[in-house]
């Protein structure tokens, strides 16, 4: 049976911001407060210039937008015109399957939307996802980083693992799938969370994935299973750096993470911040202007 997207009943607009590379960090996150999913393109290679989008119902979240464009404009020290642009529903969902067609990743994995239904080879291992959630999905480089390392450590059959910001659930469900091992699913959005369990329950992982809503490092369920084999942090960079400390304490000897959501031109500073807590690179995965670091805790001698 193939699954339909549900037509959505308000008006949407395509909210976007035009900033240098040293500032997608800080406006993601204040579009982040009303939007979904934001969407970060390359607008300019030569000058370093970025272009952040999100979809919104109209005249949703103005007030939180505002107060949060005004912080990020504080911190950034500019202030980029918040561009609006009205979008259709149809049309909107009309490009967004367009944008979302099969994709396959690394060796082993397919992504595919709800919208498809011919059949996906039984010789990957399908994930199943909503057009909608796309960002989330595998068409953005840090995801498809992320499933291109799960590959390279899964010969390590690591058997306590954590999804840290699991947003849509692709990462949990990857490593469920590959692994055959049961994951938490952790993420600070009620929403992230409620969208990670439609789509476990829609790729038939229930027995293997567990979603809850928690505030990162401090969640009671991460603490009660800590230390982990590994670890899947599909963040951004600095939120990355300001918790490698909590990391490096629940990541367990011998332990993998995975960390992405960041720009290739912000490793050093990730991996420094890591490597101050002991922990040690194993690989770099480069998608495009995005990375995914591999690094691991060196056993005690």
């Amino acid at each position: 049976m193939t699954l339909k997207t549900k037509r959505h009943a308000s008006a949407l607009e395509t909210i976007s911001v035009v900033v240098p590379e040293e500032h997608v960090e800080i406006f993601e996150n204040a579009l982040g407060t009303i939007c979904p999913t934001v969407g970060i393109f390359e607008e300019d290679s030569d000058n370093n210039i970025w272009r952040l989008e999100g979809i919104k119902d109209v005249g949703y979240g103005e007030e939180e937008l505002a107060n949060a464009l005004t912080l990020a404009n504080s911190i950034s020290g500019i202030s980029p015109e918040l561009q609006r642009k009205t979008t259709e529903t149809d049309g909107w969902l009309a490009r967004t399957y367009e944008a979302f067609p099969e994709q396959a990743i690394g060796k082993r994995f397919i992504i595919r939307g709800t919208h498809l239904d011919d059949t996906p080879s039984p010789s990957h291992l399908v994930l199943t996802l909503d057009a909608g959630v796309a960002f989330g999905s595998g068409e953005h480089g840090s995801t498809r980083g992320c499933l291109i390392a799960l590959e390279k450590i899964a010969h390590l059959k690591p058997q306590r693992i954590l999804d840290l910001g699991c947003g849509s659930g692709i990462l949990a469900m990857g490593a469920g799938a590959l692994l055959n091992k049961k994951v938490l699913a952790v993420d600070i959005e009620p929403w992230s969370v409620r969208a990670a369990k439609q789509n476990v329950i829609r790729n038939g992982l229930r027995n293997l994935i567990v979603c809850e809503h928690g505030n990162g490092w401090l969640s009671p369920s991460i603490r009660k299973k800590a230390p982990f084999d590994l670890v899947f942090a599909n963040i951004l960079a600095r939120p990355l750096c300001k918790m490698a400390k909590d990391l490096a304490k629940n990541l367990a000897p011998g332990g993998r993470v995975i960390l992405s959501g960041l720009l290739a031109t912000q490793i050093p500073m990730v991996l420094i911040a890591h490597q101050r807590q002991g922990l040690k690179l194993q690989e770099k995965i480069i998608q495009g202007s995005w990375a995914a670091l591999i690094l691991y805790k060196p056993t005690k001698s």
